[in-house]
Parts: structure tokens; sequence; C-alpha cells
């Protein structure tokens, strides 16, 4: 059982009611909010673990521009719900700065799974900071306060970008393989999603490359898989 707090926006009654009692069957204590403002309004009040974001919200604020908000001002891990299932959207909503996207229908299971994930890794990145630091030409990750900069300006990254980059860092100089960065950063079940992994490769090198059709920090060996150098 677990004591994470976790904010709901929603604005679909019975659906937004049915995954607030399976995650508090979980174990977890959540809050539902039925758009965006109010959404924002939840989250600085209730300062959750991890928020469930829908796409589709009324009011003046869709879920993408809520996620993007809600990187401003906090790195909160971001599961957003969609009917929309192309990879175009599926990239907006990485880019907007979500972790993981749920399309509908799904079951309340498989959103648990999702939820405990997340959370696992948002602990494990938490925790297992080294107090060391990983230079490369001028990109700099900060283990142990989990920051990253590029010439001295520091890059946000949400918190399964910068597991994805951190994993790579932390094993430079060696190619790891598809398989090998879902199976640690995502789990076993998400061992064959490779757009999935090219989603937020492209994300990551959108904020850390100076020029993403030459990248210098986070390399390709297609068909295999990405490496860092080591120098």
């Amino acid at each position: 059982m677990s004591s994470a707090t976790i904010v709901i926006i929603e604005d679909e009654p019975k659906l937004a009611k049915l995954v607030k009692i399976s995650l508090e069957s979980e174990g977890y204590t959540a809050f539902t909010a039925p758009d965006g403002r109010s959404g924002l309004e939840l989250i600085e009040d209730k300062s959750p673990d991890l928020v469930i974001l829908d796409i589709l919200l009324p009011g003046d604020m869709n879920g993408f521009e809520v996620a993007r908000a809600i990187r401003g001002f906090s790195d909160v891990p971001i599961i957003i719900l969609s009917s929309r299932i192309s990879e175009a959207d599926k990239l907006m909503g990485f880019q907007a700065g979500a972790d993981d996207y749920v399309t509908k229908p799904f079951s309340c299971p498989e959103l648990n799974a999702r939820v405990k994930a997340l959370l696992h890794r948002a602990s494990l990145s938490a925790s297992a900071r080294a107090s060391s630091k990983f230079v490369l030409g001028d990109l700099e990750i900060d283990f142990s306060r989990r920051r990253v900069f590029r010439a001295g300006s520091e890059i946000s990254l949400t918190q399964t970008e910068y597991s994805v980059l951190q994993y790579l860092a932390q094993n430079a100089g060696k190619v790891l393989l598809h398989e090998e960065i879902l199976g640690r950063v995502w789990g076993p079940e998400y061992r064959d999603e490779y757009q999935y992994l090219r989603n937020y490769i492209s994300n990551l090198r959108r904020k850390i490359e100076p020029d993403q059709s030459k990248p210098r920090y986070i390399l390709s060996k297609p068909g295999i898989g990405y490496y860092m150098p080591d120098s």
C-alpha cells in the first residue's frame, strides 16, 4: 500500500470518480478537479506526488497547456489520459512535460500499474542521487541535485526525461539497447515500445543538443540503441 498523494484533473465525473476509487483502493490519497484552472490550484495546495491529466478539458486551458503550466513550477510526474492515439498527439504530450501517456479506453488495473511504476521511478531517482557530476563538453549533470546544465544554463526536464538521461550518462561509452533502456526506465512490460523511447530521445535532444540534426550528447546506433560518449 502507498501513501502517495495524486491529483486527477478530469472533467467526466464518472471517470474521475472511478479512477479516484481505484487509486484509493491501492492506498493512495486522491483528489479530483474538473478543469485546468482548479486543477492547478489543487496541485499548488496539495503538492501531490503524481498528477493524472485529461487532455480535453472545459474552460480556457486544455491538458497540454495545463502540463506546460505545471512544468513552470514543478517536476511532479504527469500521466496524460487521452482518446487521441496518434504518435503526433503523444509526442505533443511528452513535449508539454508528460511522463506517460495512457489512451482511452483503459482499465483501472493498467492505470494503477503505470502509476505505481512512475512513482517507483521517481523515488529511485530521488534516492539514488550520487554525489558526483557527469560533464561532457558544455553539458553538466549534477546527480546529487538532479539538475542539468548546458553552457551554464539550467535545463528543465521531466522525471522520466531525467531518468533516461541519467541512465545514459551513468553508462557513458556503452551502447545501451533499446530494450535495455525501456526495461530499466519504464519496466519490463515496455521493452518493445520503441516509438515510446524515440519520442523521449527526441524531446531530450530538443532540450540539450545545440543542433538536433547533428547530436553530440545522445548518439544513435541505428537498429540497436543509444549512447553518450564518455569524453
